[in-house]
């Protein structure tokens, strides 16, 4: 039987451990994307977008599986979070003013033309609201910080507060890109306490104080 390609267990970029901060540095990767924002506990745009982006992601699983004759397990979900005051992640978690950018990894060995084959393929067979909205796109994070939180996903606040406003700056870093999330474990099927969730912050070298003129 050929051998089924499992990301999440094959890259460093999926391996933390709670209560460590670790630097890595991510290799540029495709992705399924949907753009939303507002409360993802509440807002229709967060479940059409799920609806959408995983028969796209199964889709392509089989297309590959099928036609490239190359398997692999449908890595976990992912998201980017924003917001216009990061503090509405942290000390203040006002999820009505949180962007996000859900996404699925696809595989080095598939494109555009594949993802293409896959939309139609959904199409075919059913209607997701958002299936124009899912599109491919390439994330280069580059230099990250991560960890791992275990436990809900309300309780992250603290995690990140200490991420953003010790262990960064700590490190001699400033953050950069978007606040990054990988749900290593299904919410349907694993309770709260157990949930197991990357957290992830682009970083680069904080810029040094310029010298006083002479």
């Amino acid at each position: 039987m050929a051998h089924k390609v499992d990301l999440k267990r094959e890259l460093d970029s999926y391996a933390a451990r709670a209560g460590e901060f670790r630097v890595v540095d991510v290799a540029p990767a495709s992705f399924l994307m949907v753009d939303g924002s507002g409360d993802p506990n509440v807002s229709p745009a967060y479940a059409d977008a799920l609806a959408a982006i995983y028969p796209v992601a199964y889709a392509l699983k089989f297309l590959s599986k099928r036609e490239r004759d190359r398997d692999y397990v449908v890595p976990p979900l992912e998201a980017l979070w924003w917001a216009d005051d990061m503090r509405a992640f942290t000390a203040a978690r006002d999820k009505t003013r949180w962007h996000w950018t859900v996404m699925v990894r696809v595989p080095d060995w598939l494109g555009p033309a594949e993802v293409k084959e896959a939309v139609r393929r959904t199409t075919a067979k059913s209607s997701p609201r958002l299936l124009d909205a899912v599109r491919l796109e390439v994330l280069d994070e580059g230099r990250c910080v991560q960890t791992l939180h275990v436990g809900p996903y309300d309780d992250e606040g603290p995690v990140l507060e200490r991420m953003h406003g010790e262990v960064i700056p700590g490190l001699g870093l400033a953050m950069t890109g978007r606040h990054h999330e990988i749900y290593l474990s299904d919410p349907r099927r694993v309770a709260p306490e157990r949930l197991r969730t990357i957290l992830r912050q682009p970083v680069a070298d904080a810029a040094t104080p310029a010298l006083p003129a002479c």
